[in-house]
């Protein structure tokens, strides 16, 4: 089959490529595009401000290839992490001149995978016409070892995502900020749609995940998505286990932390107030702590982000609620071996 027969496949997709600083590997992700069995109707690479050869490599690829062109975004001077690579993508997406695509990919400029990869992709999404968002897994190679990068089968890594039509539209575009390929995942999956990763599928990944930022700065970077998408840290450790063991080591954590305020709250609440007023006192500050605290959360968290414009603020909602209850803590009487009133 020929490029031209392999151009004009009946399976219609584009790919939107966002990168920065990437001429060292991305010569790898053009030549294994190049080699596609099904090759796409168009590749837009965003150079999102390298200050190496990337733009030059971009360039001399959409030379050489009809089906490519390149972005040029300036140079905003750091690595924007978070929403930085989701601008960088709508740069490219809002160009596209092919509007009649049936799958749209999103991928990183420091991979390399199979001639049929994506050929391969869209046979497991013709299988199952319920997956909505799919992609290979990423592998990476250290000390002349091949290591899978470990991740729940439902989620599909950010640079190897690939959006059927149908659910891209639903999904009404990207959240631009951490976290958005938890957060398109999870409004997919609300939806009706199944995001899967296709672990037959793989994809040599040449900037193993976390090489950028650093083993503590991945940590953190982590944990801003966690936050940001209500990952508890304990629902991490049951999925991704994999297995019962670390499912029963998160239930015993909740359990344990449970326990430490469920055990000592009854006795703390009794000593707060004097037995004449204790049920009417009790019932109405515990009602309106949890209203304000509890019920009001949800609306007043997004009264923050709308006003402040940070995803972070409903961290000092939080943060205001436990500075209160500390105070409380520390001024309440000390009624040890002291008959209550």
């Amino acid at each position: 089959m020929n490029e031209s027969q392999m151009r004009n496949s009946k399976t219609a997709y584009v790919v939107v490529t966002p990168v920065r600083d990437e001429e060292t590997y991305l010569p790898r992700t053009i030549e294994s595009m190049a080699a596609q069995r099904i090759l796409p109707s168009e590749w837009i690479i965003v150079n999102d401000g390298s200050k190496d050869a990337t733009a030059k490599i971009a360039d001399e690829a959409a030379a050489r290839y009809n089906w490519i062109r390149v972005v040029h975004r300036e140079d905003r001077g750091y690595r924007k992490w978070g929403a930085g690579i989701i601008e960088a993508f709508y740069a490219g997406f809002d160009v596209l001149q092919c509007k009649d695509w049936d799958f749209m990919s999103k991928l990183d400029g420091d991979l390399s995978f199979e001639p049929n990869y994506f050929e391969s992709t869209f046979a497991k999404f013709k299988a199952n016409p319920q997956i909505g968002i799919g992609g290979g897994v990423l592998y990476h190679f250290r000390n002349g070892q091949k290591i899978l990068e470990r991740h729940p089968v439902f989620h599909v890594r950010g640079g190897v995502k690939i959006y059927r039509r149908a659910c891209w539209d639903a999904l009404g575009g990207l959240w631009i900020g951490p976290g958005s390929d938890l957060m398109d995942e999870t409004k997919a999956n609300m939806l009706g749609w199944i995001t899967q990763s296709f672990t037959d599928i793989h994809m040599i990944h040449h900037r193993p995940t976390g090489d950028t930022y650093g083993r503590w700065g991945g940590s953190v970077k982590d944990g801003k998505i966690d936050y940001v998408t209500g990952y508890h840290p304990l629902f991490l450790l049951a999925i991704r286990g994999g297995n019962f063991a670390s499912l029963l080591a998160a239930m015993v954590c909740v359990a344990v932390f449970q326990a430490l305020y469920t055990g000592t709250i009854p006795s703390i609440l009794a000593e707060m107030f004097p037995t004449r007023v204790r049920y009417t006192a009790l019932s109405l500050s515990y009602g309106f702590a949890v209203v304000l605290f509890g019920g009001f959360a949800p609306l007043i968290s997004t009264w923050l982000v709308d006003l402040t414009g940070n995803p972070y603020s409903p961290a000092f909602y939080v943060m205001t609620g436990g500075a209160l209850s500390a105070i409380a803590i520390l001024s309440m009487k000390e009624y040890r071996n002291v008959p209550l009133e």
